[in-house]
């Protein structure tokens, strides 16, 4: 009897301390993200401009790039970063954030090179492109090696940047500074992280994006945040009046 309570006690205390780096190392994701959230969205204040807002100086574009890659990102990393607890221990996690961001301020250097303040035409074109890719057997081969385990946090932000880029070049043509397209597309990543594929939610979904590609395209104004809000428009006539 003594030993079977020893066994079971035992049992118990390797449970409880496989729980605890596994809540610590989730608390920590979480926290990162929204920490990630406040400092995004302050950054982004005063910056809307719809689908002309220019990116500003590089080094100031970089921090709001990682911080907003962190707080779309993060959350749905979750689930990985519990895997590496369970294959490497809580060690194993800051090295797998840390290259997974890596990945993701890679391509915000690229966005920083070749974005450029645009019209509702070219949004509207580039947010069909999306629908269409959203579609497409690499964005379901991507999204699924995003769900799986992976050796490291490099390879896993190269699954997911497969995965997710459609959805980030909707959210650079609609409005990059923009919180509520943000939100968005962060609530659309994060669900397709989380949940498996299925053709009656993501056929609706991408055919949805096209179609609010060709509306953006046809009637820029009935489409929220897409042309500039008035009173940067008169700041912005103001500035020019005064330069």
């Amino acid at each position: 009897m003594l030993l079977i309570d020893t066994v079971a006690l035992a049992s118990g205390a390797r449970k409880s301390a496989g729980t605890a780096p596994t809540a610590a190392a989730l608390t920590a994701t979480l926290g990162l993200a929204a920490a990630s959230w406040v400092v995004a969205v302050r950054q982004m204040n005063g910056m809307d401009m719809g689908a002309a807002t220019t990116l500003g100086p590089f080094a100031f574009f970089i921090a709001l790039w990682v911080s907003m890659m962190a707080a779309m990102m993060l959350p749905g990393a979750a689930p990985a970063v519990l895997r590496r607890v369970g294959a490497g221990g809580v060690r194993a996690v800051p090295p797998f954030v840390v290259s997974y961001l890596a990945v993701w301020t890679l391509v915000g250097v690229a966005v920083y090179a070749f974005y450029r303040p645009h019209g509702s035409f070219a949004a509207g074109a580039v947010v069909i492109a999306a629908g269409l890719y959203e579609l497409t057997p690499l964005k379901q081969n991507f999204r699924r090696r995003c769900r799986e385990s992976v050796r490291s946090g490099f390879e896993y932000g190269l699954c997911c940047v497969g995965s997710s880029i459609g959805l980030m070049l909707m959210l650079l043509a609609l409005n990059v500074m923009s919180v509520r397209w943000m939100a968005l597309i962060a609530i659309l990543v994060l669900a397709q992280k989380l949940l498996p594929a299925k053709a009656a939610i993501d056929v609706p979904l991408a055919l949805a994006i096209v179609g609010l590609g060709i509306l953006i395209a046809i009637a820029p104004a009935s489409v929220l945040g897409i042309t500039p809000p008035m009173s940067g428009v008169i700041g912005g006539a103001v500035h020019a009046h005064l330069l």
